[in-house]
């Protein structure tokens, strides 16, 4: 709250307030995800760490390096081996990692008004947008998610030094924009993306983009390696392997989809209350906006099992959907009554960080639901576990009961269903007790 009012003070004094926005963003963000530090780990938390494990230490990488399926996720392996060396395996290290790699991202958007198409002011108002968001609330909820932060992070290091280099020419810059650009690549697959998105600032960087354009090539033609490096590994990466991913998925009917659902609900309110304020001034950014997210969703459109991106990968396109909002609440203190603001802001942060506490909390807790049973079903056993059916991949189990050095066999013809979880075991006195449950 207390940056969105700041952000409405006088440019001249706006550098004085910029601790106090970052403060304020950071506790806008911190009270939008207090729900996740008393979360447990959830499903492939527990894959995903015991990998990081093997990958994150140095006599890993040679490993990592021939694993199509992991290597180009090597910042998250190396933040996840050092959290967990660090503090072992408790939940609490790696959510506030999570929280803290949110805090960041936000003040990354913040820092992009440096883009004149942006702005300080508007600026500000996304970030405090952004910072509370629930659409992406995956990626910062979910551990095995945090991809998406450490990929928005880079990424947008890339873009702030970029847009910085366009401004002043200062060739060190330029430099940082292509050492966090090759950062971003070791993030997620999907980091190709960043380099069309630099391109939206060469456009409206009037006179200066053909020196924009000139200065991109290294990124495009690292960028396009990049892809052809991916595409290579289409007979070994599992995500091509498994089907998930086509290229001749339904990518339009995805994309359209995921637009609409970033877009609702404040979006479409935001654009319909710029067209009544026939706010020209912010037709460019407008326009940035809707391609900025249109781009950020693209390369997961190509999912084969749902017409519509997961949560986690709308993390990067939301930022678009921020910006317009922001806009439209600069002209909503321009031309409505003070009161007004007043009521638009509070249902914003109502109703984001409600379902956060509410609604998005309860559905992860229920996603932890089958392996905390495990667990506990683990802790007052005797002898080997006998799993009928669980919700998850199997390996999930195993590395779930892994700790408590139980066996766990499992039923070579499971019962059908993909939320059965049933599990038959004898307690300390010798007695065996089948937990069934089915959701």
């Amino acid at each position: 709250m207390g940056a969105i009012l700041i952000a409405h003070t006088d440019r001249d004094q706006f550098s004085s307030h910029i601790p106090l926005i970052l403060l304020a963003l950071t506790a806008l963000a911190v009270l939008a995800y207090l729900p996740v530090f008393s979360f447990p780990f959830i499903s492939d938390d527990f894959v995903q760490i015991p990998l990081a494990r093997q990958y994150g230490n140095i006599t890993g990488w040679a490993q990592l390096a021939h694993d199509p399926g992991s290597r180009y996720r090597a910042t998250y392996f190396l933040l996840s081996y050092g959290l967990d060396h660090i503090f072992g395996f408790r939940p609490l290290p790696f959510y506030i990692a999570s929280v803290s790699l949110h805090v960041l991202c936000v003040w990354l958007v913040f820092a992009l008004g440096a883009w004149d198409v942006i702005g300080w002011r508007v600026s500000a108002l996304s970030a405090s947008f952004f910072a509370i968001y629930e659409g992406h609330q995956e990626a910062v909820m979910w551990v095995a998610a945090s991809m998406e932060l450490l990929l928005f992070l880079f990424g947008f290091m890339c873009l702030l030094a970029w847009v910085l280099w366009l401004k002043n020419r200062h060739w060190w810059i330029y430099g940082a924009a292509l050492v966090s650009f090759f950062v971003t690549l070791f993030s997620k697959e999907s980091s190709w993306i960043i380099v069309p998105l630099m391109l939206l600032p060469v456009l409206t960087a009037r006179p200066n983009w053909q020196r924009g354009i000139i200065g991109l090539i290294p990124f495009g033609g690292t960028a396009l390696a990049y892809v052809i490096w991916i595409m290579g590994t289409r007979t070994s990466n599992p995500r091509f392997r498994d089907g998930s991913f086509s290229s001749s998925a339904p990518w339009l009917l995805t994309l359209t989809n995921s637009s609409w659902r970033v877009l609702f609900v404040w979006g479409i309110i935001s654009l319909a209350a710029l067209l009544f304020w026939k706010a020209r001034e912010f037709r460019t950014l407008s326009i940035v906006a809707l391609i900025w997210i249109l781009l950020g969703l693209l390369p997961y459109s190509f999912l084969t099992y749902m017409s519509k991106v997961p949560s986690r990968h709308t993390y990067l396109a939301s930022v678009g959907l921020a910006w317009i909002v922001a806009a439209a609440l600069v002209k909503m203190h321009e031309n409505a009554p003070r009161w007004l603001s007043i009521v638009v802001v509070v249902l914003i942060l109502l109703h984001n960080i409600g379902i956060l506490w509410v609604k998005k909390r309860a559905q992860f807790l229920e996603r932890a639901a089958p392996t905390q049973k495990l667990m506990e079903i683990a802790a007052i056993a005797k002898g080997p576990l006998y799993l009928h059916c669980f919700p998850y991949a199997s390996v999930v189990a195993e590395y779930a009961v892994r700790p408590t050095g139980h066996e766990l066999i499992i039923d070579p013809k499971p019962i059908p269903g993909p939320d059965c979880f049933s599990v038959t075991f004898s307690d300390k006195q010798g007695n065996v007790h089948t937990y069934t449950w089915k959701r």
